[in-house]
Order: C-alpha cells, then structure tokens, then sequence
C-alpha cells in the first residue's frame, strides 16, 4: 500500500530533542506536524505553541488524532518501548529515538509487536544520511583504501555536572541505558558498524571519573575486531573538557589509504592512487568547509538537518512501501555492541561504574550503599 505523499506526524516527547523533531519536520514538504505529546499539561501545551500543532497530556487522546498517521519518539530512552508499543497497536508508523531501548531484550519486544500490528518502525541515526557519510562509504566500497586493517573511532565529549542533575533520568541504567557509550557515543558506534561492518569480539574498560550521583559510565575504552579481519578502538567519554567541543571522529585505514571524518568533514584523505573529484571532495566536505553541529560541548547545539535527512529517508520508504535505511533491526546493532563491551568490562573486572567518598560523608555513603557494594580498599598518601 502506497502512503500518502503528505504524512501527518506527531511527536512523542516534548525536551530538547522533541524541539529537534519539531524543526526538522517543519521543514520537509512531505509531512505536517499535527500534534505533540508530554506527561505535563504545561509542556505539552508550551511545545505546541512553539511549533504550531495541538498539544495533549493523554497518550490516548494524542495517538487518537484525527488522521495522524506517523508518530516520532522523543522521550526518555529507558520508556521508548511504552510509547512505541502505544503508537503501534494504535496503527501509526513509527520514527524512534536512538537509542531505539536500553537494552537488547526491549529492542526486540519493540520490533515484534510493530510487525504483528504491521506498521514501520524506523531508527533514528542522521550521521548516515550525511553526503560525507556516503562519500567514506562509496570510497570503502570500491576499494580506494584497499584491505581495512584499523579503526579509531574517538567520541571525547565533555558533559557537565548540571547536565547529569538536570533530569533524575539521566545518568541512570533504568531510563539512560549507560552512560557515555549508549548516550553520546552510540550514534558514532553505528556509524563505525556501517561503514566497517559487523564485530565479532570485544575487549573493554568503563569507569566514572569526572561526575558524581550517576550510575554510568564517563570514560570507556573498548577494542573490537571485526567479521572482516579489521582491529578498532572506540575511546567515549563524557569527561573530556572543552571550551569549543571536540569533534566525533572516525579513521579508517587501510593498506591504500586513510580516511578521517570529523563530525561531518574529513580531516584527513590520504589515498596512494589519488583521482581527480579528491580535491572537489576536499572542498566540499573537508575541515574547512561550513561545519554542522554535532553536540560535542553543547547538546542544544545539534544541527535539525541531520534529522531532517533521516526522517526524510523514513517517510520516503513509506510513501513507496519499502524498508527505510535504518529499520528497526538496523538500529538494533548499535546498543548490541554497546551491550557486549558493558558485559565484557564487568567480566574483566573492570565494573562500568564505582565511587569515591570520604569515610566521614555520611549523606553519600547512605546512597551508594544502596546501589553499591563496598570495597575492601583503603588509601594512603605519603
């Protein structure tokens, strides 16, 4: 069945990137977004003021907006399934945050009730649907660097002690998922499965260093091996200060030549059998070339285009009847891996989180002997 080449979208989720939902819908001509949908009745109406659609409070009343047909998913991460599972047994087609769960089990839940309702669930990771993404992909492909033998990729963001108290949910395992990793890092992860392929075995370290009160992970360092024979390092952090942000990257290199992207521009192209669209490719999409925001210091500072071109993939699929680019399944492969370097590095011994405190901050040692076990150690200075 061939959808109509106006969808009429409502978005789940009414925060920050509920506002990057909002613009990125607002300026594509193939959809209108019709309604919103928060717990609170004042963000929910606030939101729909801003973006000019009807706000509700009841998840019912909203998936029952007259002829809303897509809905995209904004909320909490750790609650993505509650309203995937809602959007589907009311019939709408479905547009998901990444990370699309927490965990692998509830990903898979999400999946099989949207095929027995037969509606579209979609991922979302606009790092793909960059032109720069296409260019690594098509050099990859055809060969220009050769057989792929290494992989950095480098997530070292900086994410302050307000940010992680902002929200009760975030830096929690229930409704966060994980920390740097699943948070930040997740979309880079994907991008780096994309481009190399599937991994086929993990080594792993996490640790909390630079915050306190959360759960998570700040610093993880995990090296993988891929199906293709390929080694790479992931270093993800949140504990990474800078005053401008530093870039997401990933360097691939091979025995002809390397590649590094940095957010969406290559920093580096250095191939033995050079042709003559390189130095367009340079001019176009190299570092100095107009750069779009990906997050680093600031995640109000995202660019909605990036979501845009991942929602346009999606409801072009839909339109045409076909699978988008990132179906659920896709989306899956990323919180897969990171699920395998949080179970390696607690199987290594190297828990994803422990906390200091002195022996006298009573306030403290009551929490972390609630979610905590203490240790035998003790320390001495000289």
């Amino acid at each position: 069945m061939i959808a109509p080449a106006t969808q009429k979208v409502g978005i789940i989720g009414a925060g920050v990137i509920g506002d990057f939902h909002a613009e990125a819908l607002k300026a594509m001509p193939g959809a209108e977004l019709v309604a919103a949908y928060a717990r609170k009745d004042d963000k929910a109406n606030a939101f729909a003021q801003q973006h000019g659609c009807v706000g509700y409070s009841d998840l019912d009343q909203f998936l029952a907006h007259e002829e809303m047909s897509v809905v995209t998913v904004a909320s909490v991460s750790g609650v993505h399934l509650e309203h995937v599972e809602a959007a589907a047994k009311a019939g709408k087609h479905i547009i998901c945050e990444k990370p699309l769960e927490v965990t692998t089990a509830r990903i898979d839940q999400m999946i099989k009730t949207c095929d027995e309702a037969g509606v579209m669930l979609a991922g979302i990771f606009p790092r793909r649907f960059n032109p720069s993404t296409e260019i690594f992909q098509r050099a990859i492909e055809n060969g220009r660097l050769g057989k792929v033998v290494l992989v950095d990729v480098a997530i070292k963001w900086w994410r302050s002690q307000e940010y992680y108290d902002s929200g009760a949910w975030r830096g929690t395992w229930e409704l966060d998922g994980g920390g740097a990793l699943m948070n930040q890092s997740i979309h880079t992860i994907d991008l780096m499965l994309h481009l190399v392929g599937p991994v086929k075995s993990v080594r792993a370290s996490c640790g909390l260093e630079a915050h306190q009160g959360i759960e998570v992970e700040d610093v993880a360092v995990a090296m993988v091996e891929f199906a293709n024979g390929a080694r790479g390092v992931i270093q993800a952090s949140t504990a990474c200060y800078s005053n401008t942000g530093l870039p997401a990257s990933i360097h691939v290199c091979g025995d002809k030549g390397s590649i590094r992207m940095c957010d969406d521009k290559f920093d580096l192209w250095d191939l033995r059998n050079p042709m003559p669209r390189d130095e367009e490719i340079l001019e176009r999409f190299g570092v100095g070339a107009e750069q779009a925001g990906a997050g680093a210091a600031d995640p109000n500072a995202i660019d909605f285009q990036w979501h845009q071109r991942n929602f346009e993939d999606a409801l072009e699929a839909l339109r045409l009847g076909e699978k988008p680019q990132v179906d659920g399944r896709e989306a899956r492969r990323a919180v897969e891996l990171i699920e395998a370097v949080y179970d390696e590095a607690d199987n290594r011994g190297a828990p994803t989180v422990y906390w200091l405190t002195q022996e006298f901050n009573k306030p403290a040692r009551l929490l972390y002997d609630k979610i905590a076990t203490v240790t035998p150690f003790i320390k001495y200075n000289r």
